[in-house]
This record gives structure tokens, C-alpha cells and sequence, in this order.
């Protein structure tokens, strides 16, 4: 009778391990083929696009917390000041990370934005360490030179500090830090930060009806169509990686996140046909090979922790 019990456990944890690794392989591929739908936009801008994501992402999130009657969280969060506040800094965050990878969607530097991603994780682990105190072991260490090295020979290749992808790197970075410090759930938080952000991004669509003079491109209903996407290509991901999360250990979530700047890249230079040289290859490399050592060394310390 145990047996049976231990084994109908086992059946069941291997069936959300399962549904945990579908739903998290969805959310990354869902963010990884996300510029393709910002590319498809880059005639109505970065501001406007990050403006109309706000509004529609509003909205959608809005009405899953309505159907699942979960607006106490909502309400939670507005309600405790220390919440609140870590909410405030996340939205600004999260605002300027969306408008620059936005904007280097629709100035063809997707290349470096999936470089700003893959260097993310590192700049986590130096968050960390500087403001949360935590220590890294020798090979943890070595990841983080060679990141660096990386990012100084991406500096190379490109003739320039390479702004675009250290700004997203450092903005994802501190949301992430921020949004942990709030505990609040993802889909309530993601309400509230956009909340947050809403006013202003009304006020900025209201600005370019009166410069526009009329709808402008939301009078299109191609582009509106794709402006209205926007919100559940923010969302979904979001509800599938918070779904994936809870079920997965967290070295595999980690080993996930690859998916979305690996495909990001493979757009860049397959499908908006962006210049790669040597040198820039040559940092990937050196990327790949940072995020090699330190996942490893994360699976290796994992396994040697006593079950």
C-alpha cells in the first residue's frame, strides 16, 4: 500500500515537473520572438508602443484578477506603504527597460539587446553580492570575469560602450531585485506597476492625438490590432513562467532563460540580417562560455547538497 502511495507521488510530481518545464519553455519562446512583434510596429515608435503595452497590459491583467477574483492583492499592495514604494521603483524599471529594448528593436540593434539579456543573470549575482551581501565561490567568480571580458570585447567589436545592452542588463537587474523586496504575487504585481504607469501613459497617447491630429496609426487597424497584442505578449509569458516557477527547481528555471536571448540573437542575424564581426562573435563566446561555468557550477552544488 506505501509503494502504491510512493509511487502515485512520484507520478505526480513528475507530471507538474513536466507541465512546469512546457509552460516555462513557452514563456521564454514567447519573449524570444517578442521583437518580431515591435518590429512589425516601428512605424509608430518606441514611446508610443511602450505607452499603448502599458494600457493593454492593464486591461488584460486587469480582467484575469477580475475573473479569478483576486483584487484583495491588488488592494493589499496599495495599501502597505513598503510595498508600494518597492512597486513605484519597479515600474519606473520596468518603463525604461521595455523603451530601450523597444527602441533598439526599431533601430535595428536587436543583436546587442539579446547580448544585454544573456549578460543579465551576471549582473543578478553582482547585485547580490553588493547589496544583499551573498558570496560567491571561486568558479561563480571566474563566470563573472569572463563576463566582463565579454562585455569589453562586445565594447570592441562595436566600436563603443555597449549602452544598449548594459542598460537592459542593469534596469532588468534592479526591477528583479526590487520586485523581490515587494512580495507581491506576478500577476497582481504586474497590475500594479502598470497601474502606476498608466497616467502617464495616457497622457503621452493623448498628446500625440492632439500632434497627430486624429488617431493617428491607432486609426489603422492593422497597427491597432498589433497595439492591442501587446498586452497579453507582456502578460502570458508572465503567467507562464509564474506557473513554471512553482513547479520547476530553480537550476532548471535558470537554464530556461537562455531560450529568450538565444532566439533574440538568431533574429538578429538570420532575420533582420544585423552585422556581426569577429569581435562581437567573439564576446557571444565569451558570454556563453560565463553562463556555461556558472550554470554549471549551480547543478554540480546543487547535487552535492544531501536530498
Amino acid at each position: 500500500m506505501t509503494s502504491r502511495k510512493t509511487s502515485a507521488v512520484a507520478v505526480q510530481a513528475d507530471a507538474r515537473a513536466r507541465a512546469g518545464f512546457a509552460a516555462g519553455v513557452g514563456a521564454y519562446l514567447l519573449w524570444g520572438f517578442l521583437p518580431l512583434l515591435f518590429h512589425a510596429l516601428g512605424a509608430a515608435g518606441a514611446l508610443t508602443i511602450v505607452a499603448d503595452r502599458t494600457v493593454w497590459s492593464l486591461i488584460f491583467v486587469g480582467a484575469i484578477l477580475l475573473l479569478g477574483r483576486r483584487f484583495g492583492e491588488v488592494k493589499t499592495a496599495l495599501a502597505h506603504w513598503p510595498t508600494l514604494r518597492s512597486m513605484i521603483f519597479s515600474s519606473v524599471l520596468l518603463a525604461a527597460n521595455w523603451l530601450i529594448y523597444v527602441w533598439a528593436v526599431e533601430t535595428g540593434q536587436v543583436l546587442e539587446g539579446s547580448f544585454g539579456y544573456f549578460i543579465n543573470p551576471m549582473v543578478n549575482v553582482a547585485i547580490g553580492m553588493v547589496l544583499l551581501g551573498e558570496r560567491q565561490n571561486r568558479w561563480q567568480l571566474v563566470a563573472i570575469a569572463v563576463a566582463i571580458a565579454a562585455i569589453g570585447l562586445q565594447a570592441v567589436g562595436i566600436g563603443r560602450i555597449p549602452f544598449i545592452a548594459l542598460s537592459l542588463a542593469v534596469t532588468f537587474g534592479f526591477y528583479g531585485f526590487f520586485r523581490k523586496t515587494a512580495r507581491v504575487a506576478s500577476t497582481s504585481g504586474l497590475f500594479v506597476e502598470t497601474l502606476i504607469l498608466v497616467p502617464l501613459a495616457l497622457l503621452y497617447l493623448g498628446y500625440t492625438v492632439f500632434r497627430d491630429h486624429g488617431l493617428g496609426v491607432h486609426g489603422d487597424p492593422y497597427s491597432l490590432t498589433l497595439l492591442v497584442l501587446t498586452g497579453p505578449a507582456t502578460a502570458v509569458p508572465l503567467l507562464l513562467f509564474a506557473f513554471a516557477v512553482q513547479r520547476l527547481r530553480l537550476t532548471t528555471a535558470g537554464m530556461l532563460q537562455y531560450i529568450g536571448p538565444s532566439i533574440q540573437f538568431g533574429l538578429a542575424v538570420f532575420v533582420f540580417h544585423e552585422a556581426i564581426n569577429l569581435t562581437q562573435l567573439l564576446s557571444f563566446g565569451l558570454i556563453w562560455l560565463s553562463l556555461l561555468i556558472y550554470s554549471a557550477d549551480t547543478v554540480f552544488r546543487r547535487r552535492a547538497v544531501p536530498a
